[in-house]
């Protein structure tokens, strides 16, 4: 038996330690919600290979799509021959964006859906200028780690500064920025360092992902379409992370009332499988000189079959309606272990559909973030057979994402075990 000691050995010595590696444990096998490594222990998987599973490990609707996909052909490359899957999944999620108007394109990861969306931006408006949030995630390329609003670990030593992008704050009242204080900042910037007239993009998670699953304000995101509209500013909805189904509605901007001018997408919407994109209105995806936009890989065929078995998937097994009731169950169990004495404090409790965050904080009833305690709860949960991730601008933020396929007993043990980890060692 390969033993998970003997692989992380190997692992540290073949792979630069850049890439980090939450759980030291390798897998074997998955199924559903649930993990084995290859030592035959058993996980239950809070995590979803951050947000990717959606539908579950190895949904049997999306493997068969692949699967007879893979025995067509796997590759030609969407810029030499075209292929129906590409078309008929952009026809599909043109339809369900709450775009109107809309065209989509493909990508391979997250990073490539929001760098390229900012392409498309700069070429309708003919400006270079992004604003993005503190706290957010956008990727690791030269581009979206500038977007990105955390130095570290995101931008490793040595990465020089790209000229064009600024952070404003992202509200979070309890956190000590209001909406009011956010919008004061957003409208700084506008005077003091760029002006609307240069600004091709305002780029915004609904729900920051890896910034801590904070919830954008709905009278902020209001306020946000007013401010690109004024001043022809294209508003993206970064919906990587909080896309198809997981906060209740397929994807998070529709809980805004408001119409984005372009949707990366990724993750969650390949099931499994490489696959990103964008959506945006017509009028602005159509901007591009055509050579401007695309890749080798971008929109992989199989990938593409496998895309449209998800969204099969969520439709025909309601999985927003189940997003609402897991994000419930979770919600509840949550508040129990705020109010528990004998488990580690816990500071604010929110979530958005099955997209659900908790913080740790220093004391019972205080704010002040406690990231030592969030790495100590993770590791427990390990032990105890569950994996969760942290995430967050302070790092002290525990963030669950199980499938949202999870049947219910399942849902159940994982918390049972989460509440296992939250009792100091």
């Amino acid at each position: 038996m390969t033993a998970n000691a003997d692989l992380l050995a190997r692992r540290h010595a073949a792979v630069p330690r850049g890439v980090a590696t939450h759980a030291p444990v390798f897998l074997d096998r998955a199924e559903g919600a649930e993990l084995w490594d290859v030592e035959g222990n058993r996980y239950i998987d809070f995590a979803s290979g951050i947000a990717v599973t959606n539908t579950g490990h190895r949904h049997p609707r999306v493997m068969a799509a692949a699967q007879a996909q893979a025995e067509r052909f796997a590759h030609v490359a969407f810029q030499v021959t075209g292929y129906p899957g590409y078309v008929e999944l952009a026809e599909r999620l043109n339809a369900l964006a709450p775009i109107r108007h809309a065209k989509s394109i493909f990508f391979t990861t997250g990073a490539e859906a929001t760098e390229n969306a900012v392409k498309i931006a700069r070429a309708h408006t003919g400006r270079p200028a992004v604003i993005t949030f503190t706290g957010a995630f956008h990727g690791r390329t030269q581009l979206t780690m500038a977007m990105t609003g955390k130095a570290a670990p995101y931008r490793p030593r040595g990465t020089p500064q790209v000229p064009g992008v600024f952070h404003a704050p992202f509200p979070i009242p309890h956190h000590g920025t209001s909406e009011e204080d956010a919008l004061r900042a957003l409208h700084h910037i506008l005077k003091a360092d760029v002006t609307p007239a240069e600004v091709a993009a305002i780029v915004i998670e609904p729900v920051q992902g890896e910034g801590g699953f904070y919830q954008a304000p709905v009278p902020f995101m209001a306020a946000l379409r007013e401010l690109c509209d004024a001043h022809g500013i294209c508003l993206v909805a970064d919906e990587v992370q909080s896309g198809f189904a997981r906060t209740g509605r397929l994807f998070a901007i529709e809980h805004y009332g408001i119409e984005p001018d372009l949707i990366p997408v990724a993750k969650a919407l390949g099931g499994g499988f490489p696959i990103s994109g964008v959506i945006g209105r017509a009028e602005v995806m159509d901007a591009a000189e055509p050579g401007g936009l695309g890749g080798t890989y971008a929109g992989n065929p199989i990938a593409c079959a496998a895309a449209l078995a998800v969204l099969d998937v969520i439709a025909e097994e309601d999985l927003c309606a189940r997003a609402e009731r897991i994000g419930e169950r979770m919600l509840g169990r949550l508040h129990g272990f705020r109010q528990s004495n004998r488990l580690r404090p816990i500071g604010d409790v929110r979530g958005l559909g099955a997209m659900v965050a908790f913080e740790l904080v220093k004391a019972r009833g205080g704010h002040e973030p406690d990231p030592e305690a969030a790495k100590a709860v993770a590791q427990a949960a390990l032990r105890e057979g569950l994996v969760i991730l942290t995430c967050g601008y302070w790092g002290n933020t525990i963030r669950l994402l199980a499938p949202l396929t999870i049947p219910e007993a399942l849902l159940d043990e994982g918390l049972d075990k989460l509440e296992a980890a939250l009792a100091p060692g």
